[in-house]
């Protein structure tokens, strides 16, 4: 199942979590994104922003395709206030926070990063879903 031209929520978590079944571009970046905040998450100040230049590139490749994938919005269109790219490069860091979050001795830090994962992927369902319906216009799209 889609939102449209963009995959659910499903899709995206299961990208993040490694599970690709397509070869579908977002769900590639995705899957990469969370590789990078995983490595993130245990890496040495110098290599911060070489990972951190990787999520740039990788966040301008999903906003780019889906520039291409969707149609216009229409001329009322609210804007959103950050692109596809950057909702999904935040999904993929709290895929990662929350999984490194297992290992962790408090149960209200695992209860936190995974509510905040789940929140956060309704709000990716609902942002895909009027961005394909042409109600929500993403930043920089015409």
């Amino acid at each position: 199942m889609t939102t449209g031209a963009l995959p659910a929520k499903h899709q995206v978590l299961q990208a993040c979590r490694g599970e690709l079944k397509e070869g579908n571009p977002l769900l590639r970046c995705a899957h990469e994104l969370t590789t990078l905040h995983e490595r993130r998450l245990s890496a040495e100040c110098e290599s911060l922003n070489e990972i951190d230049a990787l999520r740039a590139r990788l966040v301008r490749d999903i906003d780019r395709w889906i520039t291409v994938q969707l149609p216009p919005a229409h001329g009322a269109a609210h804007v959103h206030t950050e692109t596809m790219g950057a909702v999904i490069d935040r999904l993929a860091q709290l895929t990662a926070h929350a999984y490194a979050a297992l290992t962790s001795s408090s149960e209200w830090d695992l209860w936190d990063a995974w509510q905040r994962l789940a929140e956060l992927a309704v709000g990716y369902d609902d942002l895909a879903a009027e961005v394909c319906a042409g109600i929500r216009r993403l930043p920089g799209a015409s």
